[in-house]
């Protein structure tokens, strides 16, 4: 390759080193400044130490916390509809329908259509890891209210649909086509370790309510631990300030490779 092309090319390769670094790089504190202010929410687990801190507070409540415990039935729990002697607390169940439908330009375009979700709750409560019945519990209010990646799939189900000589004739004079019938259910498990970021209340009675927060702040169950739920926006936080290095050396590396070049270039041309 020539000389007049490779530094072109050289170039454009800096550019898009340091441009991909600084977006990189913008990621990184913004993720930053969300860990700063994820470590600012207190953090605790269903015990003795919560109890106290309610108590002491002048409205028996803590506006916005993070709650830290294992989901627990108060009552019955959901059996699942599909997989045998496996209960939760929380059930999404969705059906949908995958058609092919002839477009105007004579081919098969894939479309979902009649897609169905149900979702029901029991009530549920959270309580330290290895306690018995009668330890403490928080218990959580309105979980279908709530953000958060919470639920495990359990169970998910394509069935392809039959075509027999009707089917076929239908479909020619339609321009559609029935390709398959799909299931999913969705549950929080009983035994689940879960963090609930929100409002939790003392009742007169003496028990602990984790709710929606009345200062409209976002109401968030997650599964996990809240040190695990940490440590993944650490690792993503060190994923973009990997990258952010990687590509600033990189564009750094081919700058100095073209300053190199050109003044070699300039001190053969003397």
């Amino acid at each position: 390759m020539s000389d007049s092309f490779l530094s072109p090319l050289t170039l454009i390769g800096v550019g898009a080193s340091f441009a991909f670094s600084s977006v990189f790089y913008t990621h990184y504190q913004q993720k930053k400044l969300e860990i700063e202010k994820l470590k600012e929410i207190p953090s605790f687990q269903v015990n003795q130490h919560l109890l106290k801190i309610l108590n002491a507070s002048s409205e028996k409540r803590l506006h916005y916390v993070a709650v830290e415990g294992v989901v627990q039935p108060v009552g019955e729990p959901l059996a699942s509809q599909y997989v045998p002697r496996l209960f939760g607390v929380v059930q999404k169940v969705t059906t949908q329908e995958h058609w092919k439908v002839l477009n105007y330009l004579g081919s098969w375009v894939s479309k979902t259509m009649n897609a169905k979700e149900s979702s029901k709750a029991v009530p549920f409560q959270l309580v330290q890891q290895g306690s018995y019945m009668d330890a403490l519990s928080v218990r959580v209010e309105s979980p279908l209210e709530s953000k958060g990646d919470y639920l495990e799939q359990v169970h998910r189900r394509f069935r392809k649909a039959e075509e027999g000589l009707l089917e076929t004739v239908v479909q020619a004079v339609s321009g559609e086509k029935l390709t398959a019938r799909e299931e999913r259910e969705e549950l929080l498990r009983v035994g689940t370790v879960l963090t609930g970021f929100g409002e939790v209340v003392l009742e007169p009675s003496g028990s602990m309510r984790l709710q929606p927060p009345r200062d409209g702040r976002t109401f968030i169950l997650l599964p996990g631990d809240h040190r695990s739920f940490i440590r993944r926006h650490e690792n993503t936080a060190g994923m973009w300030k990997g990258l952010t290095a990687l590509f600033g050396i990189t564009g750094s590396t081919l700058l100095a490779a073209f300053v190199y070049g050109a003044l070699h270039k300039d001190s053969k041309s003397r």
